[in-house]
C-alpha cells in the first residue's frame, strides 16, 4: 500500500467559520462535527479537521486540481472582494494567477491567515 495522508488537523480560531470558508472555496461540503472537529472531506482519502481548541499558527495547504475545479475556484474568488489571493509570495495578493509548472496556480489567504495553494500542474 502506498502512503496516503488520511486527515490533518487545521488549527483555527473558529472551527465552523474556517471549515465553511474552505468548503465554499473548494466547492466541498462541511461535515457534521465529530468531537472537537468540524471536518471537510477533500476526497476519498483526505479530510481536513478544523479545530479551535489551541493556538493558531498559519499553515500552508497545497491542492492539485483539474482545470474545471480551478476555474470554479477562480469564479468564487472573483465574487469575494474581501478575500486576498494572488499569483504568489513575490507578487503579493495581486488577485492574479501564476503559470508555474506548465499549469495555473493561485494562493488564497484564508481569514484565519492559512494559505491555500491551488494549482493545475505539479511544479
Amino acid at each position: 500500500m502506498a502512503i496516503v495522508l488520511h486527515h490533518t488537523i487545521v488549527p483555527t480560531a473558529d472551527r465552523h467559520a474556517a471549515a465553511t470558508f474552505f468548503a465554499e472555496l473548494m466547492g466541498l461540503t462541511v461535515g457534521a462535527p465529530t468531537g472537537p472537529f468540524v471536518p471537510v472531506r477533500v476526497n476519498g482519502d483526505l479530510t481536513l479537521d478544523f479545530d479551535d481548541r489551541g493556538r493558531v499558527e498559519p499553515g500552508h495547504y497545497a491542492f492539485l486540481v483539474d482545470d474545471t475545479t480551478f476555474d470554479a475556484i477562480l469564479h468564487r474568488l472573483a465574487g469575494w472582494p474581501d478575500v486576498a489571493y494572488g499569483a504568489g509570495i513575490e507578487h503579493g495578493w495581486n488577485r492574479d494567477i501564476n503559470r508555474l509548472g506548465g499549469g495555473r496556480g493561485v494562493y488564497v489567504c484564508a481569514p484565519d491567515r492559512h494559505s491555500y495553494e491551488i494549482f493545475t500542474a505539479a511544479p
